[in-house]
């Protein structure tokens, strides 16, 4: 039964995507103050009772990150001081999640670090979409509702059916992901190689699978430069590719980034709004995941099952 002291709340990061998702399920947006103190200190006042309410704060961690964050965290802080009966982080894009395990001497776990200090803060569960790893489920020590962007992205391309669409994987941490999306479109797989020079610059050095006279579609969860994409999508047009899109979770973009799509290596980049993002005139598809994440909380809130969110129709 839905609990009908059901509360929603948005920091700063993405308040229009919070806006669409109350607007999706019919529940008004809740009145709080989040601003900051001159000094820059982030103050939050929820301006209504919350005294035994079902809250969930809606809030991506997208640059300026550890702004957000510690907004994210406020937030659940002040709600817990308010006596709700339960928090729920609604995080569509979890920053820091690429810091998930020691892959060199003495750096942090920050993906752990970030689970546990949602936790301390007073959150009772997250709902978080397409994270990094599957992996960072088992870093927090509440329940974890792990949402996937991949049915708004086949209902998008269901549009635009290819008979010899080939699905690429722009590194080999990509290629479950690719190999889902290639099952579902009945589509052949690939892969591309990746050196990586810098933490902005990537060389693509072979390609494995056939593209010759194919269109094809890259997936992968974040790009920030678009190093990756845009030099996969080089060194398969020089393979004989027709047409070459991608399919990116979360589009965390600076001026490098733009910098490289306006070279057009890209027929379209397919993204959602999971963070705020700028098309500058560039061939850019932003899908919206307003519905999807606003279904996931009326059912969270009413103890249903969110399995069938991952039901994809038309395929």
């Amino acid at each position: 039964m839905r609990d009908t002291r059901l509360k929603i709340f948005t920091g700063s990061s993405n308040r229009a995507l919070a806006e669409e998702i109350c607007q999706s399920m019919g529940v008004p947006l809740g009145e709080a103050t989040v601003t900051c103190f001159p000094d820059g200190e982030s103050f939050v006042k929820i301006n209504e009772n919350v005294r035994g309410a079902d809250v969930y704060i809606i809030q991506s961690t997208c640059p300026p990150t550890n702004h957000h964050l510690m907004e994210l965290l406020i937030m659940i802080d002040a709600a817990k001081r308010a006596s709700a009966s339960r928090i729920s982080a609604v995080i569509p894009f979890y920053g820091y999640a690429r810091q998930d395990r020691k892959d060199q001497p003495r750096v942090p776990i920050t993906a752990k670090l970030v689970a546990n200090l949602l936790v301390a803060a007073g959150a009772n569960r997250v709902l978080a979409m397409d994270l990094h790893s599957q992996q960072i489920q088992g870093f927090f020590d509440i329940p974890v509702d792990h949402l996937f962007a991949s049915p708004v992205f086949f209902q998008y391309l269901a549009t635009k059916r290819s008979n010899k669409l080939v699905v690429f994987s722009p590194d080999v941490g990509g290629m479950k992901m690719a190999a889902a999306y290639a099952d579902v479109l009945g589509a052949s797989l690939g892969l591309v190689a990746k050196k990586r020079v810098n933490a902005t610059t990537v060389e693509a050095t072979n390609v494995v699978g056939d593209v010759a006279g194919c269109d094809v579609l890259l997936v992968d969860d974040i790009t920030e430069t678009a190093g990756t994409v845009t030099a996969a999508a080089r060194i398969l047009r020089e393979h004989g590719a027709v047409s070459v899109r991608a399919a990116i979770s979360h589009c965390v973009l600076n001026d490098v980034a733009y910098e490289r799509l306006k070279t057009g290596v890209l027929d379209e980049l397919i993204t959602t709004n999971s963070v705020p993002i700028e098309t500058r005139g560039l061939p850019i598809t932003v899908l919206s995941i307003a519905p999807l994440l606003g279904e996931a909380i009326l059912r969270i809130n009413s103890n249903e099952s969110v399995t069938s969110l991952f039901r994809i129709k038309g395929f």
